[in-house]
């Protein structure tokens, strides 16, 4: 694994670092490119709006400084049609919006020469829509490579700690942790409170949008967050990814000598 220590941000790149031709990256100096995917919703009372955003940058910029993959602009409003409209704050696209969004990502991430691509995903609720992404990708596109990775189900510890004060993790002990070690400064700890009812999710039979679950849109019990809980999660879900990713650097098809099939999407 090759240790940079400085993130390879795309957007701090001029078009000469891209290569005389345009389409390869020596600034990054690295095939597999990283797109952060979080969203911009109501979390709580404590944690702002973009808390999502930027966890996924956060883990991106990680993974970087340990491998120089590039991270590309970050995703900002994602699919959250399950956080209602009561509590304000939150923007949403369609889940089908998302997905052929992340495909332009992928088309003209390519132009510039990057073929793998990892969506790295930090709300549950654009899960649907990135594995939509990724299916037209593997299909449409044969000369890439594209993949998702949940930063919340980074490992079996991190998973626990996160869910355990409740299976849906929002602005709760585990995700107050991580703010509070990415950006503490945003964290309003005059306002943090635990939920003040149970974890509704659990037993459901349908589906329900935030709303009608949590009367201030905390799940859990943020007041047992640290920053040094979050460090520890952020360390090992930035781990991961840069294990990801240099698995990804050189992975090719199983039967990578059969022909791919026929593109139904112009290549760049």
């Amino acid at each position: 694994m090759t240790t940079t220590g400085t993130p390879v941000r795309w957007g701090d790149l001029a078009w000469p670092d891209f290569g005389p031709d345009g389409r390869v990256a020596p600034a990054a100096g690295h095939p597999v490119g990283l797109v952060p995917v979080g969203a911009t919703e109501q979390h709580g009372p404590h944690l702002p709006t973009s808390s999502d955003t930027l966890v996924a940058v956060a883990v991106c910029e990680g993974a970087s400084a340990l491998t120089g993959a590039p991270v590309l602009p970050p995703v900002a409003v994602g699919a959250s049609f399950g956080h209602g409209a009561r509590l304000p704050g939150t923007l949403s696209l369609p889940p089908e919006t998302l997905a052929d969004l992340l495909v332009h990502h992928a088309d003209w991430a390519a132009r510039s020469g990057i073929r793998r691509l990892l969506f790295v995903n930090a709300h549950a609720g654009n899960r649907a829509a990135i594995a939509m992404a990724v299916d037209h990708l593997r299909w449409e596109r044969p000369d890439l490579r594209a993949g998702s990775f949940d930063w919340f189900e980074a490992d079996d510890e991190v998973l626990a700690e996160l869910t355990a004060d409740g299976s849906d993790i929002h602005a709760n002990r585990g995700e107050t942790s991580v703010l509070l070690a990415v950006a503490p400064e945003l964290v309003r700890l005059d306002r943090l409170a635990d939920a003040d009812d149970a974890d509704r999710t659990g037993p459901l039979v349908f589906r329900y949008t935030a709303d009608v679950l949590s009367t201030n849109g905390v799940t859990g019990r943020p007041s047992q967050a640290s920053a040094e809980l979050g460090r520890r999660l952020l360390e090992r879900s930035v781990r991961a990814l840069a294990d990801l990713v240099e698995r990804g650097r050189t992975e090719e098809p199983p039967l990578a000598d059969q022909p791919p099939p026929f593109p139904t999407r112009t290549a760049p």
